[in-house]
């Protein structure tokens, strides 16, 4: 829900709550109630993107000319907050919202009629869209991608995969990062088209002839539909390009940079949830003759939560604040700057993630172990969310180079 708009409209207090409350009955009432028998089935209900999108929760912080609602990070972190903390699974956020990550290259770099022909249906939720980069050779080294996209007249032909795609089985438009270079060129034109002046983002129908999917198993985001991509000779229309050949690696990298913003309000949402499943339970549970809360020891754990929870809710307060007013776009400094806090704060919120999702455990106890617990859940998800996006050496190298060390 990280998508930059333009002229976007003024909310207060009362607009703010308005929505939360809107989000957590949405949440408590038709996801949460079924997230273990969606993760035993593999997949929630594809109605869902509907009954989201009747809500306008599909399209807040898009454009109003293809169907959305412009909208501020702060209003779109209340959301994901919300969604996280009160249906407490990654599977579904990570899927209902796969979109998230599909559309803004599409939106920021792509042309109007390819506008229009994936966004609305899209934030109706009549269609579902994914971005495909990682692939099984690598996947934070988005410069070295090998799979193919050669122009044949009016088409491109796609050759290569691509896996891990979140979405990937379900997904009717992918945003996909290409190599649109002959790699048999020679000099300088051959370093470009190994490295990053060689990238391109074209999106690709998923229902070409060519395209195949196998679906993968996973830790944990059950529900959650994740795929290996296959592209043999998959015709493309040449106008489903996104912006000019070569110019993809940086639409890839200003992406990461909301997508990660939007992974740190989620991990803030899912370790609330592991905080408020401890306190009811330790509120509860009785041994020795008294209950968990009136052991110190227990009350400890949970301060120790609550402050990591207070200074991660602080940061994100901060960068979004920032993000609002416009630092991602400022002057050089300015933006290296918030890019590196926002890789900072993704492995800062992870980690108060981990941390609150461990203690959360530990207070249940035997229950943390059980299934249907959320904390155990969120459990297993949490090295998703410490990987997804970026992982943490990454987050820490390319915070490095964007302050100078």
């Amino acid at each position: 829900m990280q998508i930059p708009s333009p002229a976007v409209p003024s909310f207060d207090r009362a607009d703010e709550q308005a929505l939360q409350d809107l989000v957590e009955r949405f949440a408590k009432t038709e996801i949460a109630p079924y997230v273990t028998e969606w993760d035993t089935a593999g997949e929630f209900p594809r109605a869902l993107y509907k009954r989201a999108a009747d809500l306008g929760l599909l399209g807040l912080g898009y454009p109003e000319e293809l169907g959305g609602t412009p909208a501020s990070h702060r209003m779109r972190n209340i959301v994901s907050l919300a969604l996280a903390r009160h249906g407490t699974s990654g599977g579904v956020c990570a899927s209902l919202f796969s979109h998230s990550i599909g559309l803004p290259i599409i939106i920021r770099h792509g042309s109007l009629g390819l506008q229009r022909e994936i966004v609305p249906p899209v934030l109706r939720g009549d269609k579902i869209s994914a971005l495909a980069i990682t692939e099984p050779g690598g996947g934070s080294d988005v410069a070295a991608l090998k799979t193919t996209a050669v122009r044949d007249g009016g088409d491109y032909l796609l050759n290569g995969e691509k896996i891990f795609i979140t979405s990937g089985m379900r997904a009717d438009f992918v945003t996909t990062a290409v190599r649109t270079r002959e790699g048999d060129a020679r000099g300088a034109e051959m370093k470009a088209a190994r490295g990053a002046a060689a990238i391109s983002m074209i999106v690709v129908p998923m229902d070409l002839p060519g395209v195949s999917r196998t679906r993968l198993d996973k830790m944990g985001w059950l529900c959650s539909d994740t795929a290996h991509i296959r592209f043999d000779n998959v015709r493309v229309p040449a106008r489903n390009l996104v912006g000019a050949e070569g110019a993809g690696f940086k639409m890839v990298m200003g992406n990461f940079n909301g997508e990660r913003l939007g992974m740190s309000v989620l991990a803030l949402g899912f370790a609330q949830a592991c905080f408020d499943e401890a306190l009811d339970w330790a509120r509860q549970r009785k041994t020795f003759g008294q209950l968990l809360l009136e052991h110190q020891v227990v009350r400890h754990k949970l301060v120790d939560m609550q402050m990591r929870l207070a200074s991660t809710q602080a940061w994100v307060d901060a960068l979004t604040g920032r993000a609002d007013a416009g630092d991602e776009s400022a002057g050089a400094d300015i933006a290296a700057r918030w890019v590196a806090e926002v890789c900072m704060l993704k492995n800062h919120a992870t980690q108060t993630l981990q941390f609150c999702a461990d203690q959360a455990v530990q207070i249940l106890g035997g229950m943390g172990f059980m299934r249907g617990t959320k904390s155990e859940r969120i459990y297993r998800e949490v090295k998703v969310m410490m990987i997804g996006g970026g992982a943490e050496d990454i987050m820490k190298e390319l915070a490095a180079r964007q302050l100078g060390l």
